[in-house]
C-alpha cells in the first residue's frame, strides 16, 4: 500500500538512533488514522505493517452473517466462503483493502510520520544531551536578539540567554562569542530549552574550575560563591591539603589566575575569602578589607553583631551597603554593623537603668557570647584577595 519502507527505516534508525518497533508502531497508527478519516470511521480497520514487502498493509474486518444488516460491517456467508471456504457465520473475516483505494494519502501520511518521528527524535537528543550538562560552562554564538533576549548557537542547538540573566551594562551583537552558564534545560512543545545565565554564582564556580588546577582536583573547595552581576562578588574556600594556601591558589601567581576570571566577567571584583567553620571569624574575613573589633554571635537568631573602629566603617559597610550585603550573602546569617563609637553609646544607654542592664546581662547571658577577633589577623587577610575594582569601597 505504501512503497518498500524498510530501506527508509532502517535508514532513519541508524542515522537518528529511533527504536525501530517505535517507528513502525508510529507508522500504523497514521496509516490507520488517515484510512478512518477516509472511509469516516464506517469500517473496522486495522493496520499493519509487512516487513517482508516494507509496506503498511490496512485490513477491513467484517462480521459473516446469514443476512446483511450493515453492508459496511457485515458480509454475506455464501460471499464470504468465496473468499475463505472454511468460514462460519459469527466468525470475522479481514479483507486487504485495495493499494489504488487510498494509496497517496497512505504515502504522505509515511512521509510526515518518519519526518516527525526524526524531528522528535532529534529533540529528545538534543534534551538528553544538555539535561546532562546543567551546571556547566559552554561557549556559543550570539545569534539574534528577540525582545532583549539573546538567541545562542550552542552548534547542535539554540539557547536562550534571558534578558534578567544578562549583566547589567553587557553588550552583543550578533556573531559575538559568549560564555555562558547552563542554568536549567526544560522540554516544551517546542522541543528542549536551554537556559542559559551569566548571572548565576554557578559561573563564577565553573570559571575558577577551569582556571585553579587544585579546585578541579579537589585539594581547594568553594565553599560559597555570591555575586552582584557586573559589580562584585565573594567566593568562600578551603583547602583540603594543609601544605596548599587556597587564597593564594585562587589568585595564582601575579594574579594570573583571578585576573583570567574578572576579565571573563567584564572587570566585575572578586574578593576571595578564607573560609571557616568558626562563623565568627568567617564574618570577619567576609567583611575585608575592613578590621573588626569584636563579634557578638546570637545563634538563636542567626545573626551577628560586628563592632568596628569607627574609620573602618564605611568600608565594612562598602559602596550603597554592598560589602556588608555580600558577605551576609556568604555567611547565610544577618549581619548588624555597629561603630565602636555607637557600641558604646548603646551600652551607656543600657547601663542607666539598674533593671534594664540585668535584663541585658541576662539574656547576654543565654544568647550572646562575645568572641573577640584578634585585628591584626583580620587584617592580614589578603586584601589583595579583592580584584578588578578598586582598593577600598566607600560608602556613599
Amino acid at each position: 500500500m505504501v512503497g518498500n519502507l524498510n530501506h527508509i527505516i532502517d535508514q532513519v534508525v541508524k542515522d537518528k538512533g529511533i527504536n525501530r518497533d517505535v517507528l513502525v508502531e508510529a507508522l500504523e497508527s497514521a496509516v490507520l488514522s488517515a484510512a478512518n478519516k477516509k472511509f469516516r470511521n464506517t469500517r473496522d480497520l486495522e493496520a499493519h505493517f509487512n516487513d517482508e514487502i516494507g509496506e503498511v498493509e490496512v485490513f477491513e474486518f467484517v462480521t459473516v452473517v446469514d443476512e446483511v444488516v450493515d453492508s459496511y460491517k457485515e458480509i454475506d456467508i455464501e460471499e464470504a466462503r468465496e473468499i475463505d471456504p472454511d468460514v462460519e457465520i459469527g466468525d470475522s473475516l479481514g479483507m486487504m483493502l485495495e493499494a489504488g483505494s487510498f494509496s497517496r494519502i497512505a504515502a504522505q501520511t509515511a512521509k510526515q510520520v518518519i519526518i516527525q518521528k526524526v524531528r522528535e527524535a532529534e529533540r529528545e537528543g538534543i534534551f538528553n544531551e544538555f539535561k546532562d550538562r546543567v551546571g556547566e560552562v559552554v561557549n556559543g554564538i550570539v545569534r539574534r536578539y528577540e525582545r532583549g533576549d539573546l538567541i545562542v548557537d550552542l552548534g547542535r542547538a539554540e539557547a536562550l540567554l534571558t534578558n534578567r540573566e544578562q549583566v547589567p551594562r553587557e553588550n552583543y551583537r550578533q556573531s559575538d562569542r559568549v560564555r555562558a552558564f547552563i542554568s536549567d534545560v526544560k522540554m516544551s512543545a517546542k522541543g528542549p530549552q536551554i537556559i542559559l545565565s551569566r548571572t548565576h554564582p554557578g559561573l563564577l564556580i565553573s570559571l575558577f574550575k577551569s582556571e585553579v588546577p587544585e579546585i578541579a582536583e579537589g585539594i581547594v573547595e568553594i565553599k560559597e560563591a555570591v555575586r552582584e552581576p557586573g559589580s562584585r562578588a565573594k567566593i568562600a574556600v578551603v583547602s583540603h591539603d594543609i601544605d596548599v594556601d587556597p587564597v593564594g591558589a585562587c589568585v595564582g601567581m601575579r594574579g594570573s589566575r583571578v585576573q583570567n576570571v574578572v576579565s571573563e566577567l567584564r572587570g566585575e571584583r572578586i574578593d576571595i575569602i578564607p573560609w571557616s567553620p568558626d562563623i565568627a571569624r568567617f564574618a570577619c574575613s567576609a567583611l575585608a578589607p575592613s578590621e573588626v573589633s569584636r563579634v557578638y554571635v546570637d545563634d538563636e537568631n542567626q545573626s551577628l553583631e560586628i563592632i568596628v573602629p569607627d574609620d573602618q566603617l564605611s568600608l565594612a559597610i562598602g559602596k550603597k551597603g554592598q560589602n556588608v550585603r555580600l558577605a551576609a550573602k556568604l555567611v547565610g546569617w544577618k549581619i548588624d554593623i555597629k561603630s565602636e563609637t555607637r557600641a558604646l553609646e548603646e551600652e551607656q544607654e543600657q547601663s542607666n537603668s539598674d533593671s534594664e542592664q540585668a535584663d541585658v546581662v541576662e539574656e547576654g547571658t543565654e544568647n550572646a557570647v562575645e568572641q573577640p577577633v584578634e585585628t591584626p589577623e583580620v587584617v592580614e587577610q589578603p586584601a589583595a584577595d579583592a580584584v578588578g575594582g578598586d582598593a577600598e569601597p566607600t560608602q556613599e
